[in-house]
Formats: C-alpha cells, sequence, structure tokens
C-alpha cells in the first residue's frame, strides 16, 4: 500500500485547493445586507459575463445571411429558409430559435461583431481556444495566463476584493489562470461542499475532522501552513456562504430548466450578493455539429438564447442592469459549405455578441465574403482581440495594451459611461 505523508499531500493539493477556493465570508455578509435592502443600490461597478459557445458555432446559421443567394447555394437543405428567419435588417436575421434576443436588439442593447478570428487560423478546437484564451494567437510557447487573468492582475489589491471572479464550471477556465489572483468555480450547488461517503455516513465527521487536521497541523513551513488553512476554511465558508445566497435570492422571473441557465442563475446572486464581482463565466457544449447540425446547433441556440434573457431580465429587475455587459466567444466558426452528413466542419471566423444597456447595438465588422475564400473557409475581418480591447478599455478601465501586450482598433461597441 503506497502511504501518503502529510507534506506530499499538502504539496500536490495546495494548488488544486486555492485555484478552486471558495467564496469566504464577504458574500456572506453581502446576503445580510441585501435581505435588508429590497433592491440592491445603485453602485458604478461594471461587471463581465462571458459566455462560451464550445465547439465552434456556425455563425452562417446564426446570424444569417438570408438575401444572399450564394448562401443557400453553398448550404443546399442546411441553409436556413428565408421565411424562418427573424430580420436583423434587409441582409441578415437572427436564427429562429433566437428569437429570445429581438427585444435587446430592438432597444439597442444587442451588438453583433461579424467576421471575428485572427490571422493564419488553427482549426483544431484546442489551439484554438488556447489562441482565445490566452489572447496570444500563432504563440511558438505555451502561455501560463488567460487575458482575463491578467485583467485581474492589473487591479489594485486594495481594491481588488476577495471574489473578483466567479466561473460556474467542473474546471476552472484558461481565461482565468493568473500567478497572483485565485478564482471561484462552481460546478452545482450540490458539488460545492464537503462531499460525504452515503456508503459510511456514521464516520462522516470523523472524515471531516481528519481532512481539517491535515489542512490545519502545523507543518514547519508557517507560509503554507497559513495558505493551505486559510484555504480550507475559505472552502467551508463558501460552500455555506453560496447556498445561503441561493436559498435567499428571489429571481424576479422563471428560469428555464437548462444547465446553462440554472449556471447563469448562480452568477445573477453572485451579482447581487457579491459587490467584489468583476468577472463571471459560463461555458455551453456541443457546437462541433459536423452532422445533423439543423436540429443540434437549433437546440443549442434556443438554449443560449433563453438562458441569457432570463438572466438579463433578472438581473435588470434587481437593478443591475446598468452594471453588467456579456460577451460570448466560440473557438472558430464553421465552413460555408456543408458536408454530406448533413453538418459543416471546422472554419474560421464567426460572430461575437455583446448586450447591456451600455452596448451600442448594431452590426459590426466587415461581412465575410461567400465567394472570397480561403482554402474553403471565410477570411476573417475583425481581430478578436479587438473586441477585448474595447471591454478592457471601454468597459472595465484597464490598459488594453497591459493585459494584451498590444495595441488593436477598437469598434465602439461600448457607451462613455464616465
Amino acid at each position: 500500500m503506497c502511504m501518503l505523508n502529510r507534506r506530499s499531500f499538502l504539496k500536490r493539493s495546495a494548488l488544486a485547493v486555492v485555484a478552486g477556493a471558495a467564496m469566504p465570508t464577504i458574500l456572506r455578509r453581502g446576503v445580510a445586507a441585501a435581505q435588508n435592502d429590497s433592491q440592491a443600490a445603485a453602485s458604478n461597478r461594471k461587471v463581465l459575463i462571458v459566455v462560451q459557445l464550445k465547439g465552434g458555432n456556425d455563425g452562417l446559421n446564426t446570424i444569417v445571411p438570408y438575401t444572399n443567394g450564394i448562401y443557400y447555394d453553398l448550404r443546399s437543405t442546411l441553409a436556413i429558409p428565408q421565411a424562418q428567419v427573424l430580420p436583423m435588417d434587409n441582409e441578415v436575421g437572427f436564427h429562429p430559435n433566437m428569437a429570445a434576443f429581438a427585444p435587446l436588439w430592438d432597444e439597442g442593447h444587442f451588438a453583433v461583431v461579424e467576421g471575428v478570428g485572427y490571422p493564419t487560423p488553427s482549426y483544431s478546437h484546442f489551439v484554438s481556444m488556447d489562441y482565445w484564451e490566452t489572447a496570444v494567437p500563432n504563440s511558438i510557447n505555451k502561455n501560463t495566463t488567460g487575458w482575463l487573468g491578467r485583467y485581474l492582475e492589473q487591479l489594485d489589491v486594495a481594491t481588488l476584493g476577495a471574489v473578483p471572479a466567479m466561473n460556474v464550471g467542473r474546471h476552472l477556465p484558461p481565461e482565468f489562470q493568473s500567478t497572483r489572483v485565485s478564482i471561484s468555480t462552481v460546478d452545482s450547488l450540490d458539488a460545492y461542499q464537503f462531499q460525504e461517503d452515503p456508503r459510511y455516513q456514521g464516520i462522516s465527521d470523523a472524515r471531516f475532522g481528519a481532512l481539517h487536521g491535515l489542512y490545519t497541523t502545523p507543518s514547519g513551513d508557517p507560509a503554507m501552513d497559513q495558505l493551505l488553512g486559510g484555504a480550507f476554511q475559505s472552502a467551508l465558508d463558501g460552500s455555506i456562504a453560496v447556498k445561503e445566497a441561493h436559498a435567499a435570492y428571489t429571481p424576479a422571473v422563471t428560469y428555464p430548466t437548462s444547465n446553462l441557465a440554472q449556471d447563469m442563475l448562480l452568477l445573477a446572486e453572485a451579482i447581487h450578493f457579491n459587490k467584489d464581482l468583476k468577472v463571471g463565466h459560463v461555458a455551453l457544449g456541443g457546437f462541433d455539429t459536423h452532422a445533423n447540425q439543423l436540429a443540434d446547433q437549433g437546440a443549442l441556440l434556443l438554449q443560449f438564447s433563453e438562458a441569457v434573457t432570463t438572466f438579463w431580465d433578472d438581473i435588470v429587475a434587481h437593478g443591475h442592469g446598468d452594471e453588467v455587459v456579456i460577451m460570448t466567444w466560440s473557438e472558430f466558426g464553421r465552413r460555408p459549405k456543408s458536408n454530406a452528413s448533413d453538418g459543416t466542419d471546422h472554419g474560421s471566423a464567426g460572430p461575437m455578441f455583446l448586450m447591456g444597456n451600455s452596448v451600442v447595438g448594431g452590426l459590426y465588422g466587415q461581412r465575410p465574403s461567400l465567394t472570397n475564400l480561403d482554402k474553403g473557409n471565410l477570411k476573417f475581418t475583425t481581430d478578436f482581440r479587438s473586441v477585448y480591447s474595447t471591454v478592457l478599455e471601454d468597459w472595465l478601465g484597464v490598459s488594453a495594451k497591459e493585459v494584451l501586450g498590444g495595441s488593436f482598433e477598437k469598434p465602439l461597441l461600448i457607451a462613455n459611461s464616465s
């Protein structure tokens, strides 16, 4: 039998515990404060909510060029019928399952940036996601920090707060990778707690006590003891605080039962009760539609649009509409021409969406040509780092050059809110 001593265990566990460190008592104080006020006081904070569409969302069937005959020639049975498209102007329109976004579009709070990509695109999911997550495309060396991690590192430690960012999901997204800032990751309310073994419920207290002792017994390294002891207590406090926030929060609307909607409900609760939150992240997978795309992508776009608009209506009703901007991304688009399996293969450029009261709604970027292709793929017209630059400088208020390592032309997506 292999014995694992405490020092070895701590060394191997430190990074995992700190990276997944839960929300400390500041959230619990936020719950108490919010319970004393039916609506949170107005603030000038800026929160970015990132929604990742994993797998490579097909942009042409999302923002549909319904008056372009070449689109219908390329897609044959895969194209969205013109009569079903929800027009945004006289050239493009929403996929019919995205009707929930129509009010935001009509109100001028929904922006679409077309043709987003980067030079020399990769058609590998993992490579392309790495480029978007680090904001360093075509890099020879593997980057160890994410662009959102670097953003958080730019902030004054004195004002950073205890919980500056929150991811809802099983794993910490690489965008948040940082050498100096710990990020909270919540998979689910059920999983975000000390896990008991149902086979041995009678010894749960003993197991918990043993784990507590493992983290709090002096090891001879005061710095490590303080770090791990604090992380353990933070994780314990956090699991309680998140449950208290969930119990105390009353949504203003009824959330769909989809996983994405329930994930976004947790973010709405965090926005309401945690004044330090600056960035939230959720992801929806399944967009790698090599086959059966009409049904599969249609279902995903319905889930996506309903979850996001429900979240938006909820935070607006709770008084946070002026504090939040939502941004979406996907690692690449799909090829313009459909394949033989009623799907599309890995492509390049695709659309990004931004939503919020401070977003200047409309269509941005140059629409990629369907005839002037690069080996069968769309040519990108807007570098994704241009959108990141806009969000960083015009919304979050930090130097994009410091975070991205360069300067990029910014579309005027965010209204001056100073």
